[in-house]
């Protein structure tokens, strides 16, 4: 930031002009330019349903089936 120190306030005001000069070109550039078409991408349809991974997962790791499902609580006996 030291180039904005120790400046007149003439230098800073040719500074800001500077800036504003370029930012005016390269937005006449941007313009003149043919806009860019996006290209249509036809997305491929997924292999896999998350439930069919879901299948093979449990099929390939059974010790991890359960890991998941909900335990049962132990409640403390109640004094009556």
């Amino acid at each position: 930031m030291e180039i904005l120190f120790h400046k007149t306030i003439e230098q800073c005001r040719q500074l800001g002009a500077r800036g504003g000069r370029a930012h005016a070109r390269n937005l006449r550039l941007r313009q003149s330019r043919p806009p860019v078409q996006p290209v249509a991408e036809i997305p491929d349809p997924p292999s896999e349903t998350v439930h069919q991974a879901s299948l093979r997962l449990d099929a390939q790791f059974p010790r991890l089936a359960a890991a998941f499902a909900p335990r049962p609580t132990l409640r403390a006996p109640t004094l009556a």
